[in-house]
């Protein structure tokens, strides 16, 4: 029985490692190349006034959730104050100075090494989650290039590049706008992930109390990330 169960392990093991295999070879795409021209700015001005960059730039306040409603965060963007809020902890994280952070933790308010880590955390989730819900507006942030990408159907799409910033710089992400300017998907080559060029949709994008444009939900193959109760407002 035990040489058995040795041989099912065996060959349901190498049933996995066949299967990744398959994935990494046939579905990991290289980083198209491009160079950044005038035509790729061009786009990336389009996709900015159909969703209102004008109106995101006047919002003060933004609040959502991500991972299903694991992270909650209401940001103060005039302000530079976000409050992080997962499991029991919060954070009023100061994005201006990390160091004025407060952190709290089944209600009691952390410090020392215990309220660094927890600042940390919330930073990184704060740059993570954030993207999800106001990537197209960081276009042009400093340190990003763009470029365009002509697909094999034809369309052309908008590789920006980010090669400072954030928590993971060298990131890219390949931008695929309807004829609006509105962005369908994106394809991401990011350190995070070792499956490069995987597609996460950008869906429901609804018109909010400022006047900007955002997005409801993303899909990624089989996996739906819902942006909770989204709000933009002064």
């Amino acid at each position: 029985m035990p040489k058995l169960l040795t041989r099912i392990f065996g060959i349901f093991l190498l049933f996995v490692l066949l299967a990744v295999g398959f994935i990494y070879f046939f579905k990991n795409e290289p980083l198209p190349q491009a160079s950044p021209s005038i035509e790729a700015d061009v786009l990336a001005n389009k996709m900015l006034v159909a969703l209102g960059h004008e109106a995101y730039k006047n919002t003060r306040y933004l609040e959502w959730s991500f991972r299903n409603g694991d992270h909650h965060y209401r940001w103060d963007k005039t302000m530079g104050y976000v409050d992080v809020r997962w499991d029991e902890n919060e954070v009023h994280l100061n994005l201006n100075n990390t160091d004025k952070s407060e952190a709290v933790q089944e209600g009691i308010s952390m410090d020392g090494d215990e309220k660094t880590d927890l600042v940390k955390k919330a930073l990184s989730y704060f740059n993570n989650d954030s993207f999800w819900l106001v990537g197209p507006f960081k276009v042009f942030d400093e340190g990003t290039t763009r470029a365009i990408v002509t697909t094999e159907d034809g369309k052309k799409r908008l590789l920006v590049t980010y090669t400072q910033g954030g928590d993971t710089p060298g990131d890219s992400y390949l931008w695929l706008l309807d004829e609006s300017g509105i962005p369908e998907s994106f394809k991401m080559w990011v350190q995070i992930l070792p499956l490069k060029g995987q597609e996460a949709s950008w869906e429901g994008w609804h018109q909010q109390e400022t006047g900007v444009l955002l997005p409801q939900l993303h899909r990624i193959g089989p996996l739906k990330l819902d942006m909770g109760t989204v709000k933009a407002y002064n």
